[in-house]
């Protein structure tokens, strides 16, 4: 795969970063057309939303993933974001800067929802070009190989850094080909957002859209983290990802009971 594009001095653009820049700008667009759509705010209201969500989601994912291997010195190593403590944090700065603009809270979500999903989908393809987040070995005729991946998909990689099981006949350095995890998470993700376009257009109580996208987001992780390459499973062969997700399905199960009898479509 690709480590860097090009260099900026002594800056180096990796093809991540430019996806994560298109990750931001589509998340925009996406919520000033849902805010205009639903009379909400302005452009202005929109970006500092935007710039709240990257930057509480970029320092969110960074401290997941220090906490996650007990090095802080991971802050400030260019690689290692993690989708969970991105989430976390960028919701928590998204929230407080609704709460400071005095927006409102259940038709901001819906609109704020499906500017998630579509930008963690294109975030994706960086991971992919950068081999970074990639799944297990497998046969199947789509299965890549990355032998300049964040770590290269050697058997050796595999089996000392992501506990996989791997014959031990198997070369450690025998180059593997694994799910490109990270291309389903796009293509789930895309089709997530493609639900939320499909609720915008039929009338819904505010809320509605926001729970239905966070609940098939958390079902989508859930899944992924089947096959991801992880050595994080500290609850049998569960991830902390996967706990969080069923964590996320709960509350969101709460929360739909709790307003149970107000989901229903308002009358024309």
């Amino acid at each position: 795969m690709i480590r860097e594009l090009f260099h900026i001095g002594s800056f180096s653009v990796s093809p991540f970063g430019v996806m994560l820049v298109c990750a931001f700008l589509a998340s925009y667009l996406q919520l000033r057309w849902g805010m205009k759509t639903l009379g909400i705010g302005d452009e202005e209201d929109a970006s500092a939303l935007v710039f709240a969500a990257g930057v509480g989601g970029i320092v969110g994912a960074k401290v997941y993933y220090a906490i996650l291997f007990k090095d802080w010195h991971l802050l400030l190593d260019r690689s290692g974001l993690v989708w969970y403590g991105g989430f976390i944090l960028g919701a928590i700065g998204v929230l407080w800067t609704m709460r400071r603009r005095r927006l409102p809270a259940w038709p901001m979500a819906d609109v704020a929802a499906p500017a998630l999903a579509l930008g963690y989908g294109i975030g994706r393809i960086g991971c992919f070009l950068v081999g970074d987040d990639y799944g297990r070995p497998t046969d199947l005729p789509w299965g890549i190989a990355f032998p300049v991946g964040l770590p290269e998909t050697t058997a050796g990689n595999l089996r000392d850094l992501f506990h996989v099981k791997i014959p031990e006949s198997i070369p450690d350095s025998t180059l593997m080909r694994v799910h490109p995890t990270q291309l389903y998470e796009t293509a789930m993700a895309l089709a997530i957002w493609g639900v939320a376009m499909w609720m915008f257009r039929r009338r819904h109580q505010p809320g509605s859209i926001a729970l239905v996208v966070l609940a098939l987001l958390a079902v989508e992780r859930f899944l992924v983290e089947i096959l991801r390459a992880k050595d994080d499973r500290f609850f049998g062969p569960f991830t902390l990802a996967q706990v969080i997700s069923v964590a996320v399905l709960v509350l969101i199960g709460i929360i739909a009971w709790l307003r149970r009898g107000r989901l229903a479509p308002r009358e024309a």
